[in-house]
């Protein structure tokens, strides 16, 4: 149908308008509409974060519920700021230690330390610094709540890039190097596009797993130090203070719409535009779907716009080498090179031996050697939790992962719910918890574990999801084909195509759950106070009384028991992975 006038001039410019051209128009104010209103509220919480810090005093966390959209957008703000810090490191950080395998000595175990420490380990050394850069402002204290969140999100995002990386195929590896592809060239044309579907579910499970530590972010307590940053953990840690059940309610209800809403705005376009990277030879039967993804593509004038902001990036990855300053190439022999290995893992051991001894001289000022065999055995009862909890989780939920994965219509449903749940804070189950265990008199040593395992073992189901999803179309068909069925297809198909996934999602959990001992060892609520016999119960002890040579020991023993633990198990099943079980 075409709209059609004549005049004595002849047609009428409303001769051109076609229904298709009409719904262009009306996507294109729907989106300015959108787009227009998220840049108010962005700017909007970006005014309040610069204000002055005495204001924090004078206008204390509330439980009034008008309040709340507020906090939600402060929250948000500070988790979405923290992810793109997170993309920046990952980038960078997990291409260094893919690449170089002298920088890989460095930088994984690094990650494997980092990953464990808990946030609250963090705050006890950041808070002061932050404070003390931009002082008599919140934006001190809301840098050191982003720094927090960002090691929430990190690592996790990490380790996925890192793992892509080092699965790449081998026939598409080897063809990059025959076409003589410079590592920039490399880095955009196959590695990033590799990477991208695992790294998208990441970045949901990063944003989900930081809620889970949100409330130690936006209330912080380090010694005679309390802050509360405006912000649903903070309303949260004060409805948990008042014992107010209501308003805990009222905080999860809250944090559930500003995960549905961010879902559908950002990460469920993501999905749609990542479906494309999708590493296959037959075309995909069913493609993820986002409301907001058709709206943009439907619009005329929004994507000219996006067109002229992206041409400079669309510039930037056609460049076949970044113009950065190289070193000289040097050739050495085999023998030589040898040696300069040597001489690093040498240089590496000393800077570490250094720094041991440094933490050790810190710490014996204040304790002794009873001390540290206590906090080994209540690292080794953390130990014996996150393993059980992790076999546990594994079994559970790796057939639940493949099946979702290769249903694209159940994922777009469960996706949202996945990120709820896994977003879901354990503090919130505090009172539940503390009135079972007080009332049927359980053990705190076991009835108090699982609320580790409860934001972490999504990190297991977010990766599985992953990589059943970019499963090869003709690998899924040839299975069909020769009638793989039971046991004999998930230990052919899907058990090795989701194995290097898994073993991410395992350990990042596994790291979590370290993380999260700190805040599911030691349970408050209200006057009721429950402990377990653990490493993270010490340190929370040790933070709260700013206890600083404690808080050091607990760190350093639980790092010790990390890298053990991840040297002996994720380790080899890493070079395994790595080893056997490419797509080729």
């Amino acid at each position: 149908m075409v709209f059609f006038f004549e005049d004595a001039k002849g047609a009428h410019p409303l001769a051109r308008l076609t229904p298709a051209t009409i719904r262009s128009g009306w996507a294109d104010v729907a989106a300015f509409v959108l787009l227009a209103s998220l840049a108010v509220l962005v700017l909007h919480g970006a005014q309040q974060m610069g204000l002055p810090l005495s204001q924090l005093k004078n206008t204390p966390v509330s439980l009034d519920p008008s309040h709340l959209p507020e906090y939600a957008l402060r929250t948000s703000l500070r988790m979405f700021l923290a992810l793109g810090a997170s993309l920046v490191f990952t980038f960078i950080v997990a291409t260094l230690a893919a690449r170089s395998r002298k920088a890989e000595m460095i930088i994984v175990p690094a990650l494997d330390i980092l990953q464990s420490v808990p946030v609250l380990g963090f705050l006890t050394f950041t808070v002061t610094m932050f404070m003390n850069l931009f002082p008599g402002s919140q934006l001190g204290v809301e840098c050191a709540a982003i720094f927090a969140i960002f090691t929430a999100q990190a690592w996790n995002m990490a380790f996925s890039f890192y793992q892509s990386l080092r699965t790449l195929p081998s026939d598409l590896d080897e063809v990059t190097r025959n076409f003589g592809f410079s590592a920039w060239r490399r880095f955009i044309r196959l590695e990033l596009p590799f990477a991208i579907p695992g790294l998208v579910w990441n970045m949901m499970m990063s944003m989900s797993g930081s809620w889970f530590f949100v409330v130690a972010s936006e209330a912080i307590t380090v010694g005679h130090t309390s802050i509360a940053l405006p912000g649903i953990g903070s309303w949260l840690a004060v409805a948990i203070a008042h014992q107010n059940l209501g308003a805990v309610a009222w905080g999860v209800v809250t944090m559930a719409i500003v995960i549905l809403i961010y879902d559908q705005v950002f990460f469920r376009p993501i999905v749609v535009w990542a479906d494309k990277f999708r590493f296959e030879q037959t075309a995909s039967g069913e493609a993820p779907q986002s409301w907001l993804y058709d709206l943009v593509h439907r619009t005329r004038l929004l994507r000219k716009a996006f067109g002229l902001i992206g041409h400079p990036f669309k510039a930037l990855a056609s460049l076949r080498n970044v113009p950065l300053p190289t070193a000289p190439h040097i050739e050495i022999s085999a023998r030589t090179n040898r040696w300069l290995d040597i001489g690093w893992i040498v240089l590496v051991s000393l800077i570490c031996l250094i720094s041991v001894v440094e933490v050790t001289r810190y710490i014996a000022h204040s304790l002794n050697w009873s001390d540290l065999l206590q906090v080994i055995g209540m690292g080794l009862a953390t130990l014996a939790r996150v393993a059980v909890l992790i076999a546990l989780a594994s079994f559970v939920w790796v057939p639940v992962g493949v099946w979702i994965g290769l249903r694209p219509a159940w994922t777009e449903r469960l996706q949202p719910v996945t990120q709820f749940l896994a977003a879901f804070p354990a503090n919130v189950l505090f009172p539940v918890v503390a009135m079972l265990v007080v009332g049927l008199r359980l053990d705190p040593n076991i009835w108090l574990s699982p609320l580790m395992i409860l934001g972490t073992q999504w990190y297991i189901l977010f990766n599985v999801i992953a990589g059943a999803s970019v499963i090869p179309g003709d690998m899924k068909e040839v299975s069909h084909m020769f009638g793989l069925r039971g046991w004999q297809w998930w230990r052919q198909v899907a058990l090795p195509a989701v194995f290097p996934y898994y073993v991410t999602g395992a350990l990042t959990a596994s790291g979590g759950s370290w993380n999260a001992s700190i805040v599911a060892e030691a349970v408050d609520w209200g006057k009721t106070h429950l402990e377990a016999y653990g490493l993270g119960a010490y340190i929370a002890r040790a933070t709260a009384n700013g206890d600083y040579a404690r808080v050091a020991l607990g760190i350093a023993v639980m790092s010790i028991l990390v890298i053990a633990f991840n040297r002996s198990v994720w380790r080899p099943m890493y070079a395994y992975a790595e080893r056997r079980l490419r797509i080729n």
